[in-house]
């Protein structure tokens, strides 16, 4: 009997060691995990065992609500830039020598620990420095990351978990090549070429003609020196009233204008544009209404 309790005795430690796995045994178990998909899915209980402390590793936990019905569309926008981040890291630390671990908890799997921490929005990104070890920190508490600005990108994400992560190596984000905007833009390229080919005939003789870039010229000219650019930057008002019930058309002075007045000035010069064609009479075979200048003037 008293063999029995020496025994016993004995083999409490070990019954110790084997309910509460030390932070080593649990960084191997999810860096297995993170080699055959990074990052790791994780649900209520997997992820309370990789942030618990102590740690000798860093977590980067990201915390969704993907499904359709929660209507975070940014959660499903930024998802694949978060996969690229896990399985760019995976790459290139297959090692674990980094001893960073991604994970991701939809709101689905981890309806506990999103009331624990008391979360009304998403994504958030939670990073957990190791609280033993190199780069250990004394403050267990995570470091959040809240979408405030909008979409990220997987390199603006990246830039800021890599600045809170302990110093050492990191690896690279590799972005794959996108083989269908390349396709796309080719099958673009090939049919825009084909398109100029067939439809060059027609084309060529409205682009090189003379009297339609001189129509859209004159169009520019009118509206520039009318004063359209001074409305564009300044955003000036298109018409203004004259403190009697009714519209003023033209500012007084000579530093501001209306919108409307800058529309009359460029009618007047078209106006005034066209009164000219007539003035000189068609002579050796010239269009009637448009001035005709000898190529040879006789001189008394």
């Amino acid at each position: 009997m008293k063999s029995l309790r020496l025994t016993t005795l004995a083999l409490l430690p070990f019954t110790c060691f084997a309910a509460k796995p030390s932070s080593g045994s649990t960084f191997e178990k999810y860096l297995t995990k993170s080699l055959a998909a990074s990052p790791v899915k994780l649900d209520d209980t997997s992820y309370d065992e990789l942030t618990s402390s102590p740690r000798n590793h860093s977590a980067v936990v990201l915390l969704t609500a993907l499904e359709a019905r929660f209507g975070c569309q940014l959660c499903r926008d930024f998802q694949p830039e978060w996969d690229l981040i896990g399985k760019s890291w995976t790459r290139g630390d297959r090692q674990g020598d980094t001893r960073v671990l991604y994970g991701t908890l939809d709101f689905v799997d981890g309806k506990g620990t999103f009331q624990k921490l008391m979360l009304q929005t998403a994504p958030v990104i939670l990073i957990f420095p190791p609280t033993t070890g190199p780069g250990a920190k004394a403050d267990a508490q995570p470091i959040r990351y809240d979408f405030t600005t909008g979409p990220q990108t997987a390199e603006q994400s990246y830039a800021w978990i890599t600045r809170h992560l302990p110093d050492g190596p990191k690896p690279q984000i590799h972005r794959p090549l996108n083989y269908v905007r390349i396709v796309t833009f080719i099958t673009m390229l090939l049919g825009f070429v084909s398109f100029f080919t067939v439809a060059a005939p027609y084309i060529l003789p409205i682009i090189q003609n003379r009297n339609l870039w001189a129509a859209i010229s004159l169009i520019i000219i009118l509206l520039f020196t009318s004063g359209h650019m001074f409305n564009h930057i300044r955003k000036v008002p298109y018409v203004s009233g004259d403190g009697k019930g009714g519209i003023t058309y033209f500012s007084g002075g000579f530093s501001s204008q209306f919108g409307l007045e800058t529309q009359i000035v460029a009618a007047m010069c078209a106006y005034n544009t066209l009164l000219i064609q007539p003035l000189g009479p068609p002579t050796d075979g010239a269009a009637p209404g448009f001035i005709h200048y000898p190529r040879h003037t006789q001189t008394a």
